[in-house]
């Protein structure tokens, strides 16, 4: 989280909205660990990572629903994932990823 932060305090400052991902389960092999993390800015701009570039912007579309809706959402993509694998999750394991607003 510490790496990213710069980016979400600055994005902030520019009057940005801001979603946080985050790995929250990993089936079998994944791309990145538990707890890893992307932010993503209401301008599209990323931060981090949750897959390693595989998933990376599926998670960023749905990351500016999530900051459009205010909702958060759990995600999951996987090998039996019909659209991760279209998207490149060819890992063989599955991923949760959890994406909240950030309203602080």
């Amino acid at each position: 989280m510490r790496e990213i932060l710069p980016d979400i305090e600055r994005w902030r400052s520019e009057g940005k909205q801001v979603a946080l991902a985050t790995v929250v389960k990993v089936y079998g092999s994944g791309p990145r660990p538990l707890g890893s993390k992307m932010g993503i800015s209401s301008a599209g701009e990323m931060s981090g990572s949750v897959s390693g570039g595989c998933v990376e912007g599926a998670v960023v579309e749905e990351a500016l629903n999530v900051i459009k809706t205010q909702q958060p959402k759990l995600l999951e993509y996987g090998i039996a994932n019909e659209t991760a694998f279209s998207i490149g999750l060819a890992c063989g394991g599955t991923i949760d990823i959890f994406v909240e607003p950030l309203n602080w």
